[in-house]
């Protein structure tokens, strides 16, 4: 798989948000708003300059998402008109495979109800058939996307616990999670064709530099195609930004793609100062600009994007663990300062924000916990 150009880097960079929930709060009657007009979320965000959103997809059945949707609604049936506003929008898209029928992270990679009494054999086909099946409905459906995640923050696996990378026998455990991973990358060719997008490998090690290398050297020792690198990066989970800047440049040096932040946010309000960042929309923002210098700085232009997750959250009466003060619209609907901070670093006036220190203005202290 062809590697993405330093040059296509350098102009494409990715201001994302993920809008994953965006018709369910809808459903539940949120109305945003930019400077208190009401407006479509997706075009309040294109306004602002986000140019990307990224969906995440589970296997779910419908009686799931009936029965639970905050947890369980994000399957195809739902997610694939939400990709064709996203794209009659005209911005770029990423689908988010979770390969679970509910949230998938580094804690929880639960095979589908309905997959589990497959055997391996049977389980890398099916992948590969619902890889297939899934990117030919978006592309039936005018909505191909442009990235795709291949798992969500699989830093241990995927599909446990046949794909899990932990225990005693680590050789037999990267034999069968690479296996699974190429299959999935094949569905999504199969059904692509000449509209390849670009695949994304996604873990959540934004600021673990020692992780981050243990993972992906045994991805390519396994000669997994892939274009681009994903890290989540919370600093309430991952450490400070001098972790980041150090886990970036070392991935780029070392593997010559473009990485992403795909996954990051910063709570508003109920959270500890630190980084000399406050609990505040201006925190965000300053949060922001940091990333932009982090992702700017990097080698030779592969710094290729951040994505905001929650921009969406609005629902207060959501199981929700507070999200939604990390939004990129406050409680009363309006877009947020945050998503104008965010579309800039895709403009090309801000290239030399790489000029300036990626930590200048913040006190990198390792001594205070950071958390909503």
């Amino acid at each position: 798989m062809a590697l993405v150009s330093i040059a296509q880097a350098q102009n494409d960079f990715i201001a994302g948000a993920d809008l994953s929930l965006l018709p369910y709060f809808e459903t539940n009657g949120i109305v945003y708003k930019d400077h208190g007009r009401p407006g479509d979320a997706i075009m309040i965000l294109k306004n602002h300059g986000i140019n990307c959103v990224r969906l995440r997809l589970f296997t779910s059945t419908p009686r799931q998402a009936r029965n639970d949707p905050y947890d369980y609604i994000n399957n195809l049936a739902y997610t694939v008109p939400l990709a064709v506003r996203v794209k009659e929008a005209g911005l770029r898209l990423m689908i988010d495979f979770h390969y679970s029928d509910t949230w998938a992270d580094p804690g929880h990679q639960a095979t589908p109800a309905e997959w589990k009494m497959l055997a391996f054999p049977q389980l890398i086909e099916r992948l590969r058939d619902y890889n297939s099946n899934c990117i030919a409905a978006f592309s039936s459906a005018g909505a191909m996307p442009d990235y795709v995640q291949v798992g969500n923050e699989i830093t241990g696996g995927m599909l446990w616990p046949l794909g899990r990378l932990s225990g005693s026998d680590p050789e037999n455990q990267w034999a069968r999670f690479t296996q699974l991973m190429k299959s999935a990358i094949q569905g999504i060719k199969d059904a692509a064709g000449s509209q390849m997008p670009k695949i994304v490998v996604h873990i959540d090690r934004g600021g673990d530099w020692n992780t981050t290398k243990w993972f992906f050297d045994n991805l390519n020792r396994h000669d997994v195609p892939y274009d681009i690198i994903g890290e989540s990066y919370y600093p309430f989970y991952h450490g400070p930004p001098a972790n980041l800047i150090a886990c970036i440049t070392n991935t780029v040096q070392r593997y010559g793609r473009p990485v992403i932040i795909a996954e990051t946010d910063l709570p508003r309000i109920y959270s500890t100062n630190i980084f000399n960042l406050p609990a505040s929309t201006d925190g965000q923002v300053q949060f922001v600009s940091m990333l932009g210098r982090v992702m700017k700085s990097a080698p030779n232009n592969l710094g290729a994007g951040i994505f905001w997750w929650g921009a969406e959250y609005e629902w207060p009466n959501a199981n929700e663990a507070g999200v939604g003060t990390r939004s990129m619209f406050d409680e009363n609907g309006n877009v947020l300062p945050v998503a104008d901070t965010l579309g800039q670093l895709a403009t090309p006036v801000n290239a030399r924000i790489g000029q300036t220190s990626p930590l200048q203005g913040f006190n990198d202290s390792r001594h205070h916990p950071f958390g909503p």
